[in-house]
């Protein structure tokens, strides 16, 4: 007869990413530090979980630049934990609660190996792979359905159509009807893959010309909507080659978020008011997912993995010691969609 496996004893210690000092431009991993802290204690209401994977994303240069007022994360100073959306394995938890030691759940303490957090619903099978709960899809999905209501043949353009919200959002939006998705990178390899595997059928290149000309060639009637995640340069030509009628979605800053020469707290960029007023265009921001609309994302994207109408684009990065040079290599371009630490 097998035996059964015992629980896993939790070691004394437990490893986290911290904040060592604000760098003046990107932050590298000479900005960053591996620290050893003790094991954290749930309190009431919390269990404590071993994080297996946790997202490495862009905003955090925002917080470690000193945040945005309004924003709902607090800046991150010198000898602060970073943090960020995981999946967690529940290693103890209370008699006679909902969870039990095994449970995967997702909370935002990730960057560190174990963490205490508030007891929630477990995880179960809803994806094929625990990790994709890390996908920013539901993002992009709540921009097309809910803001900007995609309609089946009309003209989708996403900004940063390589990125974690952009390899799902040109997806998303085939599988919703729409007529011609249009993405734009600064790769040529990166648009490569993105006509191939992510549901694009043209790509404008950053660094191949001005913006509005390829937006105009690749979309000679005009685009209906717009999900922007990174503004500037490429959110003005999106206003330019709007529709009347048309709906922008403003989920991200990329472009001052990726910059060097950038503070990441701003994304100034100038707009033409008339040509909002004169074409009926709605620009909106995003400030979040609503739990409906998170729960149908949920089964819908695991519907569509399961039939492979939709993949999870992303990069797994083995060890939280390697977390630091990860967020760097995001902040370069790297990879292709999310990128993912394995701890």
């Amino acid at each position: 007869m097998p035996e059964t496996p015992l629980p896993e004893t939790p070691p004394r210690v437990s490893r986290e990413i911290r904040l060592a000092e604000v760098p003046s431009g990107l932050p590298g991993p000479e900005h960053l530090t591996v620290a050893e802290v003790p094991l954290p204690v749930p309190g009431a209401g919390e269990v404590l979980v071993r994080n297996r994977w946790f997202q490495v994303f862009p905003s955090l240069r925002t917080l470690i630049a000193g945040g945005v007022p309004g924003t709902p994360f607090p800046p991150l100073r010198p000898g602060d934990a970073l943090f960020g959306p995981a999946v967690g394995e529940v290693v103890t938890a209370p008699t006679g609660g909902r969870l039990r030691p095994g449970d995967l759940v997702t909370h935002f303490r990730g960057w560190r190996e174990y963490a205490a957090v508030p007891a929630s619903a477990p995880l179960g099978d809803s994806l094929p792979d625990p990790a994709a709960h890390l996908a920013p899809g539901a993002t992009a999905y709540a921009a097309l359905t809910r803001i900007a209501r995609l309609r089946a043949g009309e003209t989708v353009f996403v900004t940063g159509g390589a990125g974690g919200v952009g390899s799902l959002a040109g997806q998303i939006a085939r599988q919703l009807g729409a007529a011609r998705v249009i993405g734009s990178t600064g790769s040529p390899a990166k648009a490569g893959r993105m006509t191939a595997e992510l549901g694009y059928d043209a790509v404008v290149l950053r660094d191949g010309g001005p913006i509005g000309a390829q937006l105009a060639e690749a979309a000679p009637g005009g685009v209906d909507v717009v999900v922007d995640n990174v503004g500037g340069e490429q959110l003005r030509a999106a206003v330019a080659a709007a529709r009347p009628g048309a709906r922008l979605v403003v989920v991200g800053t990329l472009a001052t978020q990726l910059s060097a020469a950038a503070d990441g707290t701003t994304a100034p960029v100038e707009l033409d008011a008339f040509q909002l007023i004169a074409r009926n265009i709605t620009v909106r921001g995003f400030t979040g997912v609503d739990a409906e609309t998170g729960a149908e994302w949920t089964e819908r994207f695991g519907a569509w993995l399961r039939s492979g109408a939709v993949t999870f684009p992303h990069a797994r990065i083995a060890g939280i010691e390697r977390a630091p040079l990860a967020l760097r290599e995001l902040f370069d371009g790297r990879h292709v969609g999310t990128v993912v630490v394995e701890t």
